[in-house]
């Protein structure tokens, strides 16, 4: 400013010395006079308004040059606003800007969750298909209720009433996208448009020993037929001796709309869907296969920790969940609380064989986007004599009916890959287990990384020639048993037995009976 007022004095200097007017302009004068550049003729004059007086010059520069070293300077905060000022700017942002703009200081904290402010969210809150959020006045506000009833609630409690509706309103809107089914799994026909639409990542969040958080967003992501694949690389993971847990969780826009594209930028909330133990992975985790670089191990559920041979460091991590309940528990469990299911036993007093018989299966064996099989089964059942050790049998496959036999198609591997390095681990893979009751809906859904091994070849398998291999899986509600052939002349992996185990427990507290 100074530098402004004395190129003006400058030119009037001139201007006298030139035999100008006698009137000159006083010293005392301390506001800048408003300039008015070139003129209606488009001339090189600059006319300089400055009280009564109006003084011509001729125009060296289109704008005046302020000096570097101007002793003048203008300091601007919106800490040193009032805050009813404050509270005028924020009204007119909207919820995600508001939320992000309570994380910068103390201060902006409070005035963030003011009750005002997110009153007028609430009333401006539509419940319709489509969310759409229009600012009101403060008049408009004061005319609807009075300012002192709006404050009388705690802090922040019109905050926690508009985030509730809101994810309450995208919970409803991403479960109408649910409501196709598959008629061949009875699963949700959409899920990857419904996964794109609620916005939703996987992260996995690993804790140190001092208590330190980690977390590690989602690379890549591969649909199956019947659960999706996540993998998580990089080239700077922390020391596996120093993590304690590792946790993997859902994550979701906190202010989600349905009809717009998700803001990564913006606030999120994460879901816990599985938690595991690092301390002892001796214990807690099964060998599954190694290659030259890596060697693989499962941490149930479902998760593939993948380390180096070379230092056992963290290479990579996979997880495979399976589409049944997959939006439910990746959004609408806690930060440290995963999702539960409640329903109630389905009971029927007429059938004595109720949840024995009319099971579905189907399977799914998959590794990095190729599918090694793909089939399902229909008209399982167990007799109450089949019941052994707490599990009712279902055979799917049989041995003595080569008609039911069915080959792997390829080599199958567990491919894996990280920023520098990709590989193959033989005879590992991915499968996928879903099998319905009677009425066709979800009863054992189950996706892990499995393997095979060797095993002697009995008696009464004399008629099939090639190696033996078998394949065992369990966890609290079933187990999984499989037999395979290598068939040397096709090259390719034969199933020749499949059975599946369910726990008795899971089937009387489903269909409400005692065996």
């Amino acid at each position: 400013m100074a530098a402004g007022r004395g190129w003006l004095q400058k030119q009037q200097r001139e201007f006298l010395k030139r035999g100008g007017a006698a009137r000159s302009v006083p010293p005392s004068t301390s506001a800048l006079p408003p300039l008015r550049y070139g003129s209606l003729d488009g001339s090189s004059k600059i006319t300089v308004l400055h009280g009564k007086g109006t003084v011509h010059g001729t125009k060296h520069s289109a704008t005046p040059k302020f000096s570097k070293n101007s002793s003048c300077k203008t300091h601007s905060s919106l800490d040193s606003l009032p805050p009813e000022i404050v509270l005028r700017v924020l009204s007119y942002l909207d919820p995600g800007s508001l939320l992000c703009m309570g994380c910068v200081n103390k201060l902006f904290y409070l005035l963030c969750n003011d009750n005002v402010l997110w009153y007028r969210m609430c009333s401006s809150l539509h419940t319709s298909k489509k969310i759409h959020w229009k600012p009101k006045t403060v008049k408009t506000i004061d005319n609807d209720v009075s300012h002192s009833t709006i404050q009388e609630k705690d802090i922040g409690y019109w905050k926690k009433e508009y985030i509730s509706k809101v994810i309450t309103a995208g919970k409803k809107g991403i479960m109408n996208l649910l409501k196709p089914e598959n008629p061949y799994t009875g699963l949700p026909a959409d899920i990857k448009k419904a996964v794109a639409a609620a916005g939703l990542l996987w992260a996995i969040t690993l804790k140190d020993k001092s208590g330190k958080e980690r977390v590690m967003e989602q690379v890549e992501v591969c649909f199956n037929d019947t659960s999706v694949t996540i993998f998580w690389y990089s080239l700077a993971w922390p020391c596996l001796g120093s993590l304690t847990t590792l946790q993997l969780h859902g994550v979701t826009p906190l202010l989600h709309e349905c009809s717009k594209v998700p803001n990564k930028n913006g606030p999120r909330r994460r879901s816990l869907i599985s938690e595991y133990d690092l301390t002892n992975l001796k214990d807690c985790s099964i060998l599954l296969g190694c290659d030259n670089l890596v060697k693989v191990s499962r941490l149930n559920p479902g998760l593939l920790l993948g380390l180096w041979r070379s230092g056992s460091e963290i290479a990579f991590v996979m997880a495979s969940l399976h589409y049944h309940n997959l939006l439910q528990r990746s959004t609408m469990g806690s930060f440290s609380v995963p999702f539960i299911p409640v329903r109630k036993p389905i009971l029927d007093d007429i059938d004595s064989q109720y949840g024995l018989h009319d099971y579905q299966l189907h399977i799914d064996i998959h590794s990095g986007g190729r599918t090694f099989m793909c089939g399902s089964f229909s008209h399982l059942h167990c007799k109450k004599d089949d019941i052994v050790n707490g599990f009712l049998k279902l055979t799917v496959i049989s041995v003595k009916n080569n008609k039911q036999h069915a080959p792997l198609a390829g080599k199958i591997g567990l491919l894996w890959k990280t920023d520098a390095f990709d590989g193959n681990v033989q005879n590992c893979f991915m499968i996928d287990i879903t099998l319905l009751d009677e009425i066709e809906k979800p009863f054992w859904c189950v996706s892990a990384p499995v393997n095979i091994h060797t095993s002697a070849m009995p008696d009464c398998l004399y008629d099939f020639l090639g190696q033996h291999f078998v394949l065992n899986y369990s966890d609290k509600e079933g187990k999984v048993h499989m037999e395979l052939v290598w068939m040397t002349e096709s090259a390719e992996y034969c199933i020749i037995n499949l059975v599946i185990y369910v726990s008795t427990a899971k089937v009387n507290s489903w269909f409400g009976t005692n065996y």
